[in-house]
């Protein structure tokens, strides 16, 4: 794919995605330019045997919010279900096998497990999750984050396909 295609099919998924993350149309919009040359200096960076180009094009778009949120909001958080609301393409699960989570899962404690499972698979935002558990929302951030960290080293010990080395961590 080159950029001229990406840019036909993503751009105003990633603009409306940006929109919904930052209060101003003329800062998503602004953002967005941002994300695309990114994108245009990076495409031969880009190996699609480790992602698929929409979770790649998304992940570009989630850093570029982080990095407007560190730079120009610094008194307003940075929304809390910004790493987990985009759709990960299914070709990109799909190399992922269920028994490589299951065991990835098995490592992590059972307070960390029972939070991924909550928020990942049930949808839940991590103050649904306090609410619903004998944990504080500084836990629940803290036993996500130790969880992230974790299965990051996990699947980089089975050389996993998904890099997750661009990925920041936003919730802490």
């Amino acid at each position: 794919m080159n950029i001229e295609e990406i840019y036909k099919e993503y751009h105003d998924k990633v603009l409306s995605y940006i929109k919904s993350k930052v209060g101003s149309i003329e800062d998503a919009e602004d953002i967005c330019s941002d994300v695309f040359l990114k994108i245009q200096n990076k495409i031969n960076d880009y190996d699609k045997e480790k992602a698929a180009v929409s979770t790649w094009v998304y992940t570009i778009a989630r850093n570029s919010i982080i990095d407007y949120y560190r730079t120009h909001k610094t008194s307003e958080e940075i929304p809390e279900d910004i790493s987990s609301d985009f759709s990960v393409d299914s070709s990109l699960l799909n190399r992922e096998t269920l028994e490589e989570l299951a065991e990835a899962l098995k490592k992590l404690s059972e307070e960390e497990r029972l939070v991924i499972i909550m928020h990942y698979y049930q949808n839940k935002s991590l103050k649904d999750i306090e609410k619903e558990t004998n944990m504080s929302y500084g836990q629940v951030k803290l036993r996500h984050n130790s969880a992230l960290n974790a299965m990051k080293k996990i699947f980089s010990k089975t050389s996993a396909i998904v890099d997750f080395s661009s990925y920041k961590n936003i919730e802490s």
